[in-house]
C-alpha cells in the first residue's frame, strides 16, 4: 500500500416468468465510460428486488453490473435476500403466521421455496420466489452479467465468508476472467472483507462504510473498494480514497450508494466516483451521460 497524495488525503475528511435475454444486450454499456452504473439488487424499481426477474430486468435495461445480498438458511443453503427477516419481500407472514420475527436463520430452504416474493412489488410478479445464491449466479452468468456481492449480516452466520467463496468457487465465479473484471464481494464488516481477502487474495473486495481518512490505510491492506453513502462523501474524500493503493496494488476506488435522481447522480460523478449503485440505473445512466 502506497500513499501518493498525503496533502490531498489530510485535508479530505451498498418464480417469475423467465425471460430471455440476448447475449449481447448486457454490454450496452460501454464500461470504459465511469462512473460504472450498478444496478441495486437488480433493477430493483422496477422489478421485485434481488429476483430472477431483477436481474433480467436490468440486462433488458443494457446494464452489465448488478448488485445483491446473501443471508443462509437454518439448513445452512445460501439465499439472495437483503433483510435478516422474510416479513418485507415475501408473504412468510400468510404461510407461517406463527413464526415471528419470520427470520431467514429460522426457515429451511424449503420452506423458503414455497414462498412468493414478487407479489409484494406488483401482482405481474407473483410467484417470484427468493433464489438461491446458485440460481442467481446462473442467471447472471446466462446475461453475461458482473456481479457485486455483499455478505450482509455476518454475525449471524458464522463461517458464512468461506461458504460464499466456495459456492463461488463451484459456479465458476473464481476463473481468472472473473476475479479480473466480473466480481466484487463486500460487506459493513471489516472483518468479514478481511476475511474473504484472507482466503482468497485474488478477489476484489469492498468495504461497505465511510472510515475516516486517517483509517483508510488500515483498510486499504484488504479492500479494494471503499464503498459509501452517497451522504457521507465530498469530492475531497473521493480524492483522498484514490490517493491510497489497495491490497492489488491499484488506487482505491469508490462505488457510492443510493443514487436515484439526477441531480445526486451528476453530483457524485462530479466527485470522481468510480461507481453509482442505483434502484433507477437508467436515471443515473441518463444523467451522467449528460
Amino acid at each position: 500500500m502506497h500513499v501518493r497524495a498525503v496533502a490531498t488525503a489530510t485535508t479530505a475528511l451498498m418464480g417469475a416468468t423467465i425471460l430471455l435475454i440476448p447475449t449481447s444486450t448486457a454490454h450496452a454499456v460501454d464500461e470504459r465510460d465511469r462512473p460504472l452504473v450498478v444496478a441495486h439488487r437488480g433493477a430493483s424499481a422496477y422489478a421485485p428486488e434481488n429476483t430472477l426477474a431483477a436481474v433480467d430486468k436490468a440486462a433488458l435495461m443494457g446494464f452489465p453490473w448488478v448488485e445483491n445480498d446473501v443471508q443462509r438458511t437454518k439448513d445452512g443453503e445460501l439465499v439472495v435476500l437483503h433483510d435478516a427477516s422474510l416479513a418485507r419481500t415475501t408473504n412468510v407472514e400468510k404461510v407461517f403466521p406463527g413464526r415471528a420475527p419470520w427470520n431467514v436463520r429460522n426457515f429451511t430452504a424449503a420452506e423458503i421455496r414455497r414462498l412468493d416474493a414478487g407479489s409484494w412489488f406488483s401482482s405481474r410478479y407473483k410467484g417470484a420466489r427468493v433464489p438461491t445464491l446458485e440460481q442467481y449466479l446462473n442467471r447472471v452468468s446466462r446475461n453475461h452479467q458482473k456481479l457485486v456481492l455483499e455478505i450482509k449480516n455476518p454475525g449471524l452466520y458464522p463461517g458464512i465468508e468461506k461458504q460464499t467463496l466456495k459456492v463461488l468457487g463451484n459456479e465458476g465465479w473464481l476463473s481468472p476472467a472473473h476475479l479480473r473484471s466480473r466480481l466484487v464481494v463486500q460487506s459493513f464488516s471489516a472483518d468479514t472483507v478481511r476475511t474473504v481477502h484472507q482466503l482468497r487474495p485474488g478477489v476484489k473486495t469492498g468495504f461497505l462504510g465511510t472510515p475516516s481518512v486517517a483509517d483508510l490505510p488500515k483498510y486499504a491492506k484488504f479492500s479494494d473498494q471503499i464503498n459509501a453513502s452517497h451522504t457521507t462523501i465530498s469530492r475531497a474524500y473521493v480524492a483522498a480514497i484514490h490517493s491510497f493503493d489497495g491490497p492489488h496494488d491499484k488506487p482505491l476506488e469508490i462505488f457510492t450508494w443510493t443514487v436515484d435522481d439526477a441531480a445526486g447522480a451528476r453530483r457524485v460523478a462530479g466527485y470522481d466516483v468510480d461507481g453509482i449503485i442505483s434502484n433507477k440505473p437508467d436515471v443515473v445512466r441518463n444523467a451522467t451521460a449528460e
